[in-house]
């Protein structure tokens, strides 16, 4: 039978939903009030408004890109805070630079969530290989098992050899980190001939979990399954048993957006992950985390019935230079929505003799003969470029999330 971390896992979904977007106006509102970057953000927003899906998706999109501007322009953290950082127990400076905040509180990045799926208990021993150096990512596990009670091995990056060595000595009874590192760290203990029996399960993120590889960990007898987050929002969803999807943070409202827009895709369709936070400490509204997913359809088989998105399926930034020009992914939306018997687009790459070569490729049930001219007129309008025009019939193009597919060899 499985075993939940709390009731909200198996709470009805429509209860979820309702409890989410009650407590959404007052998240607006609270970020609008309290960090003065929100205030000027959502300056023409009314708070009490926004109690619904829609009513959210109306709201600007802050991207991840953007933090480094406005915390150069008011550092530490843009004004995107609002609690003042001598308040706060952390501060991280990640690769960019980009500030990150911890608040104080138990299992403030919420990670506890996805260590108990992944099987930690209390009275387990953690050896914690995610960096503790300027990044967040060890304390957020760390302080994830704390809250469930778990001892911690401050592991961090490096020094295989170590690694075996302090597994072996403490009997840890699993690991966090990436899961390349943790076949790194399983191959050392069988090159210096160190048994590890006592490690039996693995919460794995920041890298590529393949099938392949989740097999030769389990191999070693590790159980691992992989969560996901970032530096900015910490957990946004997890693995379960049922290795099926990840399931959606309880605390997060998630929206999957075509690339380069603020427009929500059909559920199954790749786009851009984006997330509002109840955070009161960083009440990131409408977060474009430049990561592709998609929705998958029903709720978990192992019981968990939050929503489920596919996990990492790349990223969503896919602005190019062509002919010198440099092309959005918003622009091409534009263009779609010029142009409306057009329902979907991509924009293809190539080179040919050493010069780009750009073909638009249209989706659409119009058998309109002027269609691919006024597409050509809205792209030379929107993006300053002459690209060629290709129609093709509905759902042709691939989902995968891509409105600009770069196909030239660079190397």
């Amino acid at each position: 039978m499985t075993e939940y971390y709390d009731e909200l896992e198996t709470r009805d979904p429509e209860a979820r939903e309702a409890a989410l977007m009650a407590a959404l106006p007052d998240a607006i509102a609270h970020a609008r009030t309290h960090a003065p970057g929100f205030a000027a953000i959502l300056a023409d927003v009314a708070p009490q408004e926004v109690t619904s899906r829609a009513a959210l998706a109306a709201l600007p999109v802050t991207r991840k890109s953007d933090l480094i501007e406005r915390q150069q322009a008011e550092p530490p953290f843009g004004g995107l805070t609002a609690t003042p950082p001598r308040e706060l127990k952390r501060l991280f400076l990640s690769p960019g630079p980009i500030a990150d905040p911890e608040g104080h509180g138990a299992d403030w990045w919420r990670f506890a969530r996805a260590l108990f799926a992944a099987g930690f208990r209390s009275r387990d021993i953690l050896h914690n290989c995610f960096a503790y150096h300027f990044t967040p990512a060890g304390a957020m596990f760390e302080t994830a098992a704390h809250a469930l009670g778990c001892a911690v091995v401050a592991g961090g990056t490096g020094q295989t050899e170590m690694q075996v060595e302090a597994i072996a000595h403490f009997g840890a009874d699993g690991f966090a980190g990436t899961p390349d590192f943790l076949k790194i760290v399983l191959d050392k203990s069988q090159e210096m001939g160190v048994l590890l029996p006592t490690l039996k399960k693995a919460c794995v993120s920041g890298g590529a979990l393949f099938p392949s590889l989740r097999q030769e960990i389990r191999s070693h007898g590790v159980d691992v399954l992989q969560c996901y987050g970032t530096a900015d929002l910490g957990l946004i969803a997890y693995e379960s048993e049922a290795l099926d999807g990840m399931i959606l943070d309880e605390s997060l409202i998630v929206e999957i957006l075509r690339p380069g827009t603020g427009n929500p895709v059909p559920d199954g369709e790749v786009g851009e992950v984006v997330v509002t936070t109840l955070n009161r400490d960083y009440p990131l509204v409408r977060f474009a985390t430049g990561d592709l997913s998609a929705v998958l359809p029903g709720p978990s088989p192992c019981g968990r019935t939050a929503p489920r998105i596919k996990g990492w399926m790349g990223r969503a930034d896919q602005t190019t230079k062509v002919k010198g020009m440099f092309v959005h992914p918003a622009q091409i939306d534009r263009v779609v929505k010029r142009t409306p018997e057009v329902l979907r687009a991509r924009l293809v790459v190539d080179s040919r003799d050493g010069k780009d070569v750009a073909t638009l490729v249209c989706e659409s049930a119009s058998g309109d003969e002027s269609l691919s001219e006024r597409v050509e007129q809205a792209v030379q309008s929107e993006c300053k470029l002459r690209v060629a025009v290709r129609i093709v019939a509905p759902n042709t193009i691939a989902n995968d999330g891509k409105v600009i597919e770069d196909d030239r060899d660079f190397s």
